[in-house]
């Protein structure tokens, strides 16, 4: 065998022995299309993208088409957005071609309609105002919707709620204020307290995070308060953020009742999980608060915790029963909505900025448990419980059926 073909045949050897190979360490940068309707639910304000996360996402290579007008709530006007780099769309239905819809409250009818299959949204769920109709017709796209109260941190926390429970937390102790004063009518007192004269006395149902926000609020305007809860754990954490101590009780109707005969305010701020919230004060116990006093009960959303309490809105926030003014406005947060928004947006920014790192929707979900927990339609597939249940339509676990797509 000569040299030359000796080298031929072990470069031909070589060429088969298995090779080294290029591996992709990170997914692709994906380009996001998203859409950004005008909330046309009653009273809605806000909007889930503030002008200066828009100018992020677009910069990272994303595209924003915005609805005229859908941050005029907010006191955001279309200059800013489209300065921004957003792209201004001037029909609802324009924006609904968009490859994700970013929504605060959830699609109406007619926008049911103007979706297309194999979309993604996201918006608030509030599945105690939804039946199966608004399912089947998701179900029948076979869209992914993910719910922003279900979206957890690494925490575990719910970071939407938690922010807008703040928000609502702080704010329905101002509400209360105003309602006190003569300028809506009220008995004219002062909400907190002055030298020489006993404070007010606020009561707060729930040591939830609306319950912490609001007793901080209060008690920042020198109320006395008092917070009852049937969670020892609650109660303990909520005056450990704090930082002081304040009257804790569980609930016990005889003891909570004492304390609703003497209060100025109370303040239903307990969260059910699913389902209604429990009613904890019957109209009897309010027939027996001051005249006068005030009720913000937060929780009407969810059905209320005061027996008395009937949903009412921004325009007509309060009625009267038994002499006691009710504030049950559902949507409190639409109050401070450029606020809201920005709390929103803030969250709501990262999600989408790691959908495009991670590739898409699909591989983003595959990773993060925490806004796998918000899916509760994958590819048209009821994935909570809770809306199987409600629906009585079949569940499916998401985790299989993502793995399964793998």
């Amino acid at each position: 065998m000569d040299y030359k073909s000796g080298v031929s045949i072990l470069a031909r050897t070589g060429a088969l022995m298995p090779q080294e190979s290029l591996r992709r360490t990170k997914e692709e940068q994906h380009h996001l299309d998203i859409g950004i309707p005008k909330e046309v639910s009653f009273q809605e304000n806000r909007i889930a993208l503030v002008p200066e996360a828009v100018a992020l996402l677009v910069n990272n290579g994303h595209e924003i088409t915005i609805e005229t007008g859908a941050g005029n709530a907010s006191n955001f006007q279309d200059s800013d957005f489209s300065e921004a780099g957003a792209k201004i769309a001037y029909s609802h239905e324009e924006v609904f071609k968009c490859d994700i819809i970013l929504k605060v409250a959830p699609p109406t009818k007619e926008e049911l309609e103007f979706i297309k299959p194999n979309q993604t949204i996201f918006s608030i769920l509030q599945m105690s105002m939804q039946n199966e109709e608004f399912i089947n017709k998701l179900r029948a796209k076979k869209i992914n919707a993910i719910a922003f109260e279900y979206i957890q941190d690494k925490s575990g926390i719910f970071p939407v709620v938690q922010a807008m429970s703040e928000i609502v937390g702080r704010t329905s102790i101002l509400i209360a204020a105003e309602y006190l004063s003569n300028v809506n009518n009220g008995k004219g007192e002062l909400l907190g307290g002055v030298t020489g004269i006993p404070p007010t006395e606020v009561v707060i149902l729930g040591a939830g995070t609306v319950g912490e926000y609001a007793a901080r609020t209060a008690l920042g305007l020198g109320a006395e308060v008092k917070v009852f809860d049937n969670s020892i754990y609650k109660l303990k954490r909520l005056q450990n953020n704090i930082g002081t101590r304040i009257y804790t009780s569980t609930i016990v109707p005889k003891t909570l009742l004492k304390a609703l005969k003497t209060c100025d305010v109370a303040v239903g701020a307990i969260l059910a999980r699913e389902g209604r919230t429990p009613c904890i004060v019957t109209e009897e116990m309010v027939s027996e608060m001051r005249t006068g006093s005030v009720i913000v009960d937060v929780s009407i959303d969810q059905g209320g915790c005061f027996e008395s309490s009937v949903v009412t809105n921004h325009t007509n926030p309060i009625f009267k029963k038994f002499g006691v003014i009710h504030y049950c406005v559902p949507n409190i947060a639409s109050r401070v909505s450029r606020t809201a928004s920005y709390a929103m947006s803030n969250i709501f920014t990262n999600i989408l900025l790691t959908i495009g790192e991670d590739g898409g929707i699909e591989n983003m979900l595959y990773k993060d448990r925490g806004v796998r927990n918000g899916v509760y339609l994958y590819k048209g597939n009821v994935t909570n419980k809770y809306v199987s249940e409600v629906c009585k339509i079949p569940f499916k676990d998401l985790d299989l059926l993502m793995a399964a797509t793998i």
